[in-house]
């Protein structure tokens, strides 16, 4: 295999068949799940690939770089399909561009260095929104769960809600005196978590644009904010080394997820809401009880971070990125034992 570069992002395959990785050799490739075996590669970015996604469906792959460009791909063939080019803005830091796809499958989101936010249309690669208005680098975007809003956070200290039809500014939420970092919307959209450079997550109301409360105990930047899936607690991680679980409806902090000997960069809860990953530059990720705040696993690596983790699609095993790995391999592991199922080994230095 030589050399391996960094994988940065991973991703399952919405049937949790396939793992799609993204690299610092420029490409990202598509792994089978349950031999490690690759299925094949897309190559045709000149940078970094920083972020990766399946549509829906499954049937296609998303992918953003720091060459300036997202690119949509077959997932059966590894053809490309189509390139978004973005706006280079000069002296900007090329951290790459980040992307998802809509709940339907038919837009795709890129969050850019030139301090917005663009809507494609999947099938004719044409523009449709430019969501202008954030007066700094945005850090996070995300799609509603119903496709209808995005929702971006920003270095400006706002995080903005944007009608996907007009591209107008629908909910200003402001208070935060730093950046905003992260940014979620609950599952059944009607609240907004955001987490800051203050050491502060808030949850808001969409109807509204009100901040409901503020998550306070954090003693470091809020990197990572998530919904469980009931809706009832947000989860965060921070440059505290720890995540905390918080009650959604009183703003009571449940559980502190203390272990971790540096930055928090990435949480997820898993599928059934049981237990939570987080992926941290200690060069371990760790599964969480969310009963009882006990830690029930530790994937430990040997350098770099965690801040690319996921779970698969029915909760059985995770996935972590490499900079956890001095090999610098994507890992997948199996949740209820710990034990580590493969490696997927291949992206090479350039």
């Amino acid at each position: 295999e030589g050399q391996t570069e960094f994988v940065t992002s991973v991703a399952f395959s919405p049937d949790g068949r396939f793992v799609l990785t993204g690299s610092w050799d420029n490409t990202a490739r598509l792994w089978d799940a349950s031999t490690g075996q690759q299925v094949r590669s897309f190559e045709g970015h000149t940078g970094l690939v920083a972020s990766v996604a399946f549509s829906p469906d499954g049937r296609r792959v998303l992918t953003g770089s720091n060459d300036h460009t997202a690119r949509l791909w077959d997932a059966a063939n590894g053809q490309q399909i189509r390139s978004f080019e973005a706006t280079e803005m000069p002296g900007a830091f090329d951290i790459g561009i980040t992307v998802a796809f809509s709940p339907n499958g038919r837009s795709v989101l890129t969050v850019n260095d030139d301090d917005t936010v663009r809507l494609w249309d999947v099938e004719t690669g044409e523009e449709l929104q430019r969501f202008v208005g954030h007066l700094n680098h945005v850090n996070s975007a995300a799609f509603s769960p119903h496709g209808r809003y995005v929702l971006t956070g920003s270095d400006d200290s706002t995080a903005r809600m944007w009608d996907v039809r007009t591209g107008k500014v629908l909910r200003l939420f402001e208070g935060y005196t730093s950046w905003v970092m992260s940014v979620a919307f609950s599952p059944d959209g009607r609240l907004v978590a955001t987490g800051g450079a203050d050491d502060t997550a808030r949850l808001w109301d969409t109807n509204t644009g009100q901040q409901i409360r503020s998550f306070e105990g954090h003693t470091g930047i809020v990197t990572s904010v998530t919904f469980s899936p009931d809706d009832l607690f947000v989860l965060t991680g921070s440059g505290d080394n720890t995540a905390r679980l918080w009650d959604a409806a009183s703003g009571q902090q449940i559980r502190s997820f203390n272990g971790h000997t540096d930055k928090v960069s990435a949480v997820a809860f898993s599928p059934d809401g049981h237990s939570v990953l987080t992926g941290s530059l200690d060069n371990t990720a760790r599964l969480w009880d969310v009963a009882t705040g006990q830690p029930m696993r530790t994937f430990k690596g040997r350098r770099g971070d965690g801040n690319s983790v996921a779970f698969s699609p029915n909760g059985h095993s995770v996935v972590l990125g490499s900079g956890v790995y001095s090999d610098n391999t994507a890992q997948l592991w199996d949740a209820a034992t710990g034990q580590q199922i493969r490696p997927f080994g291949g992206h090479t230095t350039l």
